[in-house]
């Protein structure tokens, strides 16, 4: 379900950029890198509306329960700024397009300090929080240097894996693409999900297979760890912003104890440089993922909301 005439594409990266990051939004989903991986399994596409750029697209968190529903990004400034109300007349013009269509009209994935600037242009709108969808932020260095006590067990299976296996690190090519995705698809094959979630990793591995053959293309910063001269462990994200990566994909095989600790960890010492914080996105409500996601004690949880109008 295609709301707008524009797709995702690398010949319009340079473009849809200048809105990207045109504001430090701080949330994962509005970087070049992610709207790229999942551009045909979210159907997103984009149209200029007044002043700012509009981006739609499907969610399927709600895949479980049959549900699937057309949303909108909070409206892209590309000048810093946002003016109250070409900020409003944009919201009720992508309103009515999506009323014309048939569809009820929400804004989802929104930021808490955007959420505000939207709030006070147009007060009609009421929110719902939306907890599965909060961004895991953490600072770089904690993640490398693993110091004291809330890190203890993470240390330790990064020191065993060291200790116990021979392996390399590598910056992930376009050229390296079949063999990572001989890994995914040997990941996926060991996990044993519910049937939704398993319906989620079989999509995201439509994605990877293009995200692997266009790593240089879109401006993926990506690694692997090679076990016997095999791919075991891949991490890969994108810029956001001016100071933090997201990492959008972080896998390994579990049967080498400390392989995810040391994949988070190479990924993290390989980004330093210009990287202050890692975003590692959101739990979309998986129980064992969040409780991963929250052992690595995040720096801070960004919360986003879902907007919209109660008639």
């Amino acid at each position: 379900m295609y709301m707008f005439d524009n797709r995702i594409t690398i010949a319009d990266r340079e473009f849809l950029e200048k809105y990207l990051n045109g504001y430090e939004y701080k949330t994962s989903g509005l970087s070049f890198s992610a709207q790229y991986m999942w551009r045909d399994i979210n159907q997103f596409s984009w149209d200029i509306i007044g002043e700012y750029m509009c981006i739609c697209g499907i969610s399927h968190l709600e895949l479980e329960d049959g549900i699937v529903l057309p949303f909108m990004f909070p409206p892209l400034t590309c000048t810093g700024e946002y003016d109250k109300e070409a900020l409003r007349e944009t919201i009720f013009k992508a309103k009515e397009r999506f009323e014309k269509a048939g569809q009820p009209f929400s804004l989802r994935l929104v930021p808490v300090h955007i959420m505000e600037i939207i709030s006070d242009a147009v007060p009609e709108l009421s929110w719902k929080d939306d907890r599965p969808n909060y961004d895991y932020i953490y600072r770089t260095q904690d993640l490398i240097e693993l110091k004291g006590r809330d890190y203890h067990s993470k240390k330790n299976h990064l020191n065993y894996f060291k200790k116990n296996y021979e392996y390399e690190y590598v910056e992930l090519t376009s050229a390296m693409a079949d063999d990572a995705m001989r890994f995914i698809d040997e990941f996926n094959r060991r996990k044993e999900v519910p049937p939704h979630e398993m319906e989620l990793l079989k999509m995201e591995e439509v994605a990877m297979k293009d995200v692997f053959e266009n790593i240089e293309a879109v401006g993926y910063s990506a690694g692997a760890i090679k076990i016997d001269g095999k791919i075991e462990a891949v991490a890969l994200g994108g810029r956001l912003g001016k100071k933090m990566v997201t990492e959008h994909v972080e896998k390994a095989n579990v049967n080498f104890r400390g392989l995810y600790q040391a994949i988070n960890n190479e990924f993290c010492r390989n980004v330093a440089s210009w990287a202050k914080y890692i975003n590692r996105e959101e739990d979309m409500g998986i129980p064992n993922l969040r409780k991963a996601k929250l052992s690595y004690r995040p720096a801070r949880l960004l919360e986003k909301y879902i907007g919209y109008f109660k008639d």
